[in-house]
């Protein structure tokens, strides 16, 4: 008995070490780095971002997450300048699902320097969008240590969204044309701070497009998607990196935020900042999604369909 009693432990550590839920105190301190003043608002082909994808490709190799192509550093052709995305790859366990990819993104990009106010011109963009790629980030440390997806996931962090979409529409047509077989593109927008007074964790951008809500808060046991009537209004759809993979591919492309014009003051602003930023909250969204994609993932059929 005392065997089998030591036996659980070693397991329940070993199950930790692999599945180890997202915390404030990581979630924390990716965001007090990708928000710092040294990144200096992370602006495409600035040494700020530059900064910043070295640190990712950091989180990338200790996590195991391999580059999709020659390196993790996938330069943009429609840019005046040196910018490129971050992308990395796990490849699905299953010898036919493999075949199949999901897209987990978010633009790590911001404005950089702007007008100062009180003698902060720095725009840090703690909100839009260092919480989405932390997002992302966490996700690929889930996913790199447990290894045991089906299909095949890309981790994709795009520069110059600030500038017109420029690395998602890069990205989008440089697979299309590899012919890459994309299944859904899941995208993360401003994720930092909780909503108020909703009966959802986060909203979907195209909510109304396809059943991804419904498959999103099956997976999850909860309401993590819901609909934002402003996301419609403002056309949020439209205004994130999963549009051009929409686009392009004519598959589920999605975009889950908590930013609802009204719980956040610091748009483009020096504000943004991560003090600003409810970690907790962050760590949450984490731990809630992981159900919701490994089910995505893992799922024997394409269950996400448009309308």
């Amino acid at each position: 008995m005392k065997y089998c009693f030591y036996m659980i432990i070693l397991l329940t550590v070993g199950c930790k070490s692999l599945h180890e839920p997202a915390t404030s105190e990581r979630i924390g301190e990716i965001m007090n780095f990708l928000a710092s003043d040294e990144l200096q608002g992370r602006e495409a082909g600035t040494e700020g971002i530059a900064s910043a994808a070295n640190y990712i490709e950091t989180i990338f190799k200790e996590n195991k997450i391999k580059p999709y192509f020659k390196t993790y550093r996938d330069t943009l052709t429609n840019f005046d300048g040196l910018a490129y995305n971050m992308v990395g790859f796990i490849e699905g366990k299953d010898k036919d699902l493999k075949k199949e990819f999901v897209i987990l993104g978010a633009h790590y990009d911001h404005i950089g320097r702007i007008e100062p106010k009180d003698g902060d011109a720095i725009a840090n963009g703690a909100n839009d969008n260092a919480s989405g790629t932390t997002t992302v980030l966490e996700l690929a440390r889930y996913f790199g240590n447990a290894k045991a997806n089906k299909r095949s996931i890309i981790f994709a962090l795009f520069s110059a969204e600030e500038k017109g979409l420029l690395g998602s529409k890069h990205l989008a047509k440089k697979l299309k044309d590899t012919g890459l077989n994309l299944y859904a593109m899941l995208n993360f927008e401003m994720v930092g701070v909780p909503l108020q007074d909703k009966d959802y964790l986060m909203y979907l951008t195209g909510y109304n497009l396809s059943n991804l809500a419904d498959i999103s808060n099956e997976y999850s046991e909860q309401t993590v998607a819901g609909f934002l009537p402003k996301a419609k209004e403002y056309n949020l759809f439209n205004r994130s990196d999963n549009a051009p993979f929409h686009e392009i591919y004519n598959v589920p492309s999605h975009t889950y935020s908590t930013f609802d014009f009204t719980n956040f003051d610091h748009y483009h602003q020096v504000g943004d900042e991560a003090e600003a930023m409810d970690f907790g909250h962050m760590a949450n969204v984490v731990n809630v999604l992981i159900p919701v994609m490994e089910g995505i993932i893992n799922s024997p059929e394409q269950e996400i369909k448009y309308n």
